[in-house]
């Protein structure tokens, strides 16, 4: 069995759901610390032409608070009502805006104070309209020592689960050690997406944005075949 684990995103890019696609079950962190200087909570747009980020806004609140007890904060409304605005401006002219709109809306508008719900939410969101039916766990669910850390952790929940391969994005490369994976049995791999040019108006390819801006662009049969798009080693 093969296994994923990562962080939730917010809309991100779309070797995330690569990972998903390429998993028989994917596990999402909403136990360990939130890190505000990561993408958990924000990502890139296509606006004007270029590359914009768009955030959620928080409540202020501690550093050392895990993802699933950050709150959003009470200017949500604020921050929807622009961003929505902004998005309808800079891409009410992409071929699948119309399609992809509506999702964008119904994300924004799932109601709930807690960020890793929202997030959450949105991931289950995305993968519907892919088709993507890798089943998906909190990580907080499972019945194991929750007090390991790293690589550790990675290992334990591999166990807990019963993989037999566990997947990671090629940037994790320098975290983990094969020898210790193949001590429990396990097949360490590294997925790395491939180059993916698809056409933005008829401007200059703007890389990595937003599952949102892939969405935006190209058909669902387009994106089906850029789920596949990766070197797995």
């Amino acid at each position: 069995m093969k296994l994923g684990i990562m962080q939730p995103y917010f809309l991100p890019y779309i070797g995330y759901f690569q990972l998903i696609a390429a998993v028989d079950v994917f596990v999402v962190y909403d136990n360990i610390q939130f890190t505000k200087k990561g993408w958990i909570h924000r990502n890139r747009f296509l606006k004007e032409g270029d590359s914009s980020l768009f955030t959620i806004p928080l409540q202020k609140d501690s550093d050392f608070l895990t993802i699933e007890q950050r709150v959003i904060s009470v200017d949500y409304q604020k921050f929807k009502t622009k961003f929505l605005r902004s998005v309808k401006a800079n891409y009410q002219k992409a071929p699948f805006f119309e399609t992809t709109y509506p999702v964008l809306e119904r994300i924004l508008n799932y109601e709930t104070p807690h960020l890793f719900e929202f997030i959450h939410h949105s991931i289950l969101q995305v993968c519907k309209v892919l088709e993507i039916a890798t089943p998906i766990v909190i990580s907080s669910t499972l019945d194991m020592d929750h007090g390991l850390t790293g690589q550790d952790r990675v290992i334990a929940i591999c166990k807990h689960l019963k993989a037999t391969h566990y997947i990671n994005p090629i940037g994790g490369l320098e975290l983990y050690q094969n020898q210790a994976f193949l001590n429990k049995e396990i097949k360490l791999q590294f997925i790395k997406s491939q180059d993916i040019v698809y056409k933005q108006f008829n401007e200059s390819f703007v890389p990595w944005l937003s599952i949102l801006d892939v969405m935006m662009f190209n058909s669902p049969k387009d994106i089906n075949t850029m789920l596949t798009t990766y070197d797995l080693n």
